[in-house]
């Protein structure tokens, strides 16, 4: 096959061979009956009425449907209403490529993530399936800029959802980079003819992002298909650890011993720890996170051990942070930087003040069975720590905060993501 066929095959458009509507019936032993169904969302794009434009990859078929009826409700838990839409009922301002499976799920995840975050212009920038920069401040231009040089290298060609109308000074930063979807509750007055330079980039209007508050709480049924054709069906899951009232200072019983914390957050600490609680529900488990000052300082994702996700968040700071810097003073990327003066320097700044993790918080999305994941952020300077608990072994992790005066949370829930 020749480049060119490769290059192509990205441009192809899949048949739709999906069918209009889809039911999914929940039977109860007594026969009762409860079905929700299901209505292919498409859109018209220059005159043609098409779906998604692929799935995950190209050649794979894909549909894209919506809720519009039916309200499931099984052991006291009910199902989000048909009605209440949010990517489902997306307007296409601009459709770019028009979008694929990916971009429609990148964008619904920032979406996941954002919810939890009103107070402050918020901006979430995700990358296969995953945050890359989360960051809130007092202006929208800022917060994006915060979130962008979190991790600029991965937030090429990512999906980026804000909860503010988009503004003319973040658009003129959007430009300035590449992306493949942009998603606000609106756009000022000549933010459309700023964005249409960019011909390939989708821009979403989702009026409800303003009331996206209202879906904190709210469940829907999370399927999961096998690769058999058997399916998962599950309640989604829902962080309820949000606030600070609902956080516990770290304690454990080992042997007979009593076990705590010695020192609560400070104020400042208390923000960064939920925080990093909220982003983590959109993070694929298991996962660390290090935030601080309101924005994430380096993410890892979907390891297979705590101690090495630790270490892998640490490590992408370090080079989060060089190639931030370098961007900033010599306008390129870290590794294309061949000065090797300048190269040298800035490897010793980075190391000098550890990839920015001093003063920071860590955030794991389950419990620490060893101490030696606490240990990789306090040795690189985290303050505070939030956790689930629940490990035998917390007692080891509680004795290694102690010793270096870092505070303690258990939030006594897990925040899987698979």
């Amino acid at each position: 096959m020749k480049t060119g066929d490769l290059k192509a095959a990205y441009k192809t458009i899949m048949d739709d061979h999906f069918p209009q509507a889809m039911e999914v019936s929940f039977i109860g032993k007594d026969g009762s009956r409860q079905t929700l169904v299901y209505e292919k969302v498409t859109w018209v794009i220059d005159g043609v009425e098409k779906g998604l434009r692929y799935g995950e990859n190209p050649g794979q078929e894909a549909a894209f449907y919506k809720l519009v009826n039916g309200n499931l409700r099984l052991g006291g838990v009910e199902c989000i209403h048909p009605g209440n839409y949010l990517v489902s009922d997306l307007e296409l301002l601009q459709s770019g490529k028009h979008p694929g499976k990916i971009n429609i799920t990148d964008i619904d995840n920032a979406l996941n993530i954002l919810r939890y975050f009103s107070e402050k212009p918020c901006t979430v920038i995700v990358k296969h399936n995953n945050p890359c920069g989360v960051a809130e401040a007092d202006s929208l231009a800022d917060s994006y800029a915060r979130a962008l040089m979190a991790d600029r290298v991965a937030a090429f060609g990512g999906a980026i959802a804000m909860n503010r109308e988009m503004d003319k000074a973040t658009a003129e930063q959007i430009v300035d980079s590449y992306s493949e979807v942009v998603a606000a509750p609106a756009f000022a007055e000549g933010v459309m003819d700023m964005l249409v330079r960019k011909k390939n980039l989708r821009v979403m209007r989702i009026g409800n992002i303003e009331h996206l508050r209202e879906f904190v709480g709210r469940r829907f049924v999370d399927f999961k298909s096998l690769m058999d054709g058997g399916m998962i069906a599950q309640w989604s899951y829902e962080p309820q650890a949000l606030t600070r009232d609902k956080l516990l200072p770290a304690s454990t019983s080992y042997k007979g011993t009593e076990y705590s914390i010695r020192r609560t957050p400070t104020d400042r600490e208390y923000e960064d720890l939920l925080f990093g609680w909220k982003v983590e529900a959109g993070v694929t488990s298991n996962s660390v996170i290090y935030v601080k000052d309101g924005v994430t300082v380096g993410i890892g994702t979907g390891e297979q051990d705590r101690v090495g996700v630790a270490e892998i968040a640490r490590d992408k700071a370090y080079r989060k942070m060089a190639d931030r810097l370098c961007w900033e003073r010599h306008k390129t990327a870290y590794n294309l930087l061949a000065d090797k003066d300048q190269r040298a320097a800035l490897d010793v700044e980075v190391k000098e003040k550890k990839g920015g993790l001093p003063g920071s918080v860590m955030v794991s999305d389950a419990f620490f069975p060893f101490r030696d994941g606490v240990d990789v952020g306090i040795r690189e300077g985290v303050t505070a720590i939030i956790q689930p608990g629940g490990s035998l072994r917390d007692f080891e992790s509680i004795e290694a905060c102690n010793e270096a005066n870092v505070a303690m949370v258990f939030t006594g829930e897990r925040s899987f993501k698979h």
